[in-house]
C-alpha cells in the first residue's frame, strides 16, 4: 500500500500550530464569546422553563424532553467555550435542537394545552437555531481560512 503523507500523527504536521491559533483567536473573538454566553443561557431557560412558565404538571413528558435538552445545550455551549476546534460540528446538531423544540410539544402531546408550552418551546427553539447557525458559520469561516490555498 502507498503510503499518502509522510506524516504518521496529525500532531506532526507542520500546519497543526496554525490552524490551532486561528482557532483560538475565533473561540477568543467577541462575536464567539456572545454566542456561547447565548447558547448557554438558552439551555439554563429551556432546563428551567417548565417551572418558571408552569406546565411541569399539565405536560410532565414535555418538561423531561426541555430538561434533558436544556442540559445538552448547555453542555454543547460549555463544549464550544473550552474546545471549540473539537465542537464546532456539533453546532449543527444546535439547529436540529431547535426544530424540534417547535415541533415537540405537538408531537409529544398530540396537542398543545396550554399557550405557555407552545411559545416557550417555539422561541427558544428558534433562537437555539438560529445560535447554532451563527456558530456553525463563525467556525466554519475559520475552518476555511485555516485550509491551505492550494484545497480550496
Amino acid at each position: 500500500m502507498t503510503q499518502v503523507s509522510q506524516y504518521q500523527d496529525i500532531a506532526a504536521h507542520p500546519d497543526i500550530a496554525e490552524v490551532r491559533q486561528r482557532y483560538e483567536r475565533v473561540a477568543a473573538s467577541g462575536q464567539a464569546v456572545v454566542i456561547d454566553g447565548l447558547v448557554l443561557l438558552a439551555g439554563g431557560w429551556l432546563a428551567i422553563s417548565p417551572w418558571v412558565v408552569g406546565f411541569r404538571a399539565h405536560a410532565p413528558n414535555v418538561t423531561v424532553n426541555n430538561l434533558v435538552l436544556g442540559a445538552m445545550i448547555g453542555a454543547i455551549a460549555l463544549g464550544l467555550t473550552m474546545a471549540p476546534a473539537r465542537m464546532y460540528r456539533l453546532t449543527w446538531s444546535m439547529v436540529a435542537i431547535g426544530g424540534w423544540l417547535i415541533v415537540s410539544p405537538y408531537v409529544i402531546q398530540r396537542s398543545v394545552s396550554s399557550a405557555g408550552i407552545a411559545w416557550t418551546n417555539e422561541i427558544t427553539g428558534g433562537v437555539t437555531a438560529l445560535l447554532g447557525l451563527g456558530a456553525a458559520a463563525l467556525l466554519t469561516s475559520a475552518d476555511r481560512r485555516a485550509a491551505p490555498r492550494s484545497a480550496r
